[in-house]
């Protein structure tokens, strides 16, 4: 592989001028300019990153904190981020911070602290935890995805929104017994839990209905469980469900079927995310873009290293409804067709 020494040799100039062409620190005239990088690309010279680093104290690597990598809503931020990361020439370093584990406590107390990187997105973590004040106190730009945080940039879904336009949807069916599914209790668990449930109870206030919080693991076992203990009890069975995410939705559905109660004819199911499963399983839900945000705090990020104005910004996505198979009017009422709201 070549190097810049040989570059400059090629192009005849300096090792000093041949750094500034590539680098583009420092003047250079337009026509040496040109021949550097022509003899660059002939010689398939790839510029060494320590020494990029070394020279402008910027390592373009971006680090990527989030607490889970097999779930569907963190792979597509992920690439959202990584889409825009790569085409401005970033590299790209990835820290699995699961919850609760030993790993977890390593990335925030060894590896971060090395600073090996020029900014950071931190994806889901709870300010409660204070480990974005942690990061924020590195010194690096950082941007959050979802969360609720005043010490940072923040690019989310509106998470009440979409939950209010998830249960006003059921109340515009005709139904009453509405249940919200998932998320541990009004005060505890995930802040986006908490938000979605605060719309579910707007809503029902609103039209004057009781409200019913059966909670559950945010997960298609958690929603899978507690749709059983639900829909078992005739007396406590809700004509629909609102549920916290669509994983808990797919759950949901699962157990009714099991039950024999029949989606939509006799239980009305919605969800939120538009999970890569909603389609298959003909699931009416509000559909956020994991990838959008990810590209959106990528995008914000970038603009904080190019010294753009550091003042806090807050982006919320507003969520689309997309009506499918498993929403109708109440059992022993009319039904209504279906299909995509824009």
């Amino acid at each position: 592989m070549s190097g810049i020494e040989d570059v400059a040799r090629e192009a005849g100039v300096s090792k000093a001028t041949a750094s500034r062409a590539l680098t583009g620190h420092g003047y250079v005239a337009a026509a040496t300019r040109a021949r550097v990088l022509r003899v660059a690309e002939t010689l398939g010279y790839v510029a060494s990153s320590s020494a990029s680093s070394l020279a402008t104290g910027r390592t373009r690597n971006i680090g990527v904190v989030m607490p889970y990598l097999n779930r569907w809503f963190f792979a597509e931020v992920l690439e959202g981020i990584q889409e825009v990361l790569l085409a401005q020439g970033f590299d790209l370093t990835l820290y699995d911070a699961k919850p609760g584990t030993d790993g977890r406590r390593r990335v925030f107390d060894d590896f971060l602290a090395r600073k090996r990187f020029d900014g950071l997105i931190a994806v889901a973590l709870e300010p409660d935890d204070h480990e974005l004040e942690r990061l924020v106190a590195i010194g690096r730009p950082v941007v959050s995805v979802v969360g609720d945080s005043q010490d940072t940039s923040v690019v989310r879904l509106d998470d009440m929104h979409a939950a209010r336009r998830a249960t006003a949807h059921l109340i515009d069916l005709g139904h009453e017994r509405i249940a919200f599914l998932g998320g541990i209790s009004d005060q505890d668990g995930a802040h986006v839990d908490r938000e979605r449930l605060g719309g579910y109870h707007a809503s029902m206030r609103d039209a004057g209905l009781t409200i019913e919080h059966a909670a559950a693991d945010v997960s298609l076992p958690g929603g899978y469980d507690a749709a059983v203990d639900l829909l078992s009890d005739p007396e406590r069975r809700p004509t629909a469900i609102v549920a916290a995410c669509d994983e808990v939705a797919i759950g949901a559905i699962i157990a009714a079927r099991r039950l024999g109660i029949a989606v939509p004819a006799a239980l009305s199911v919605v969800g939120i995310d538009n999970h890569e499963y909603a389609e298959m399983f003909g699931l009416t839900t509000l559909e956020q873009s994991p990838r959008e945000q990810g590209a959106a705090a990528a995008e914000l990020l970038l603009e904080q290293l190019r010294g753009a104005e550091a003042e806090r910004t807050e982006m919320r996505l507003q969520p689309r409804l997309i009506v499918r198979s498993s929403t109708s009017t109440p059992p022993g009422t009319a039904s209504v067709a279906v299909g995509a709201v824009p």
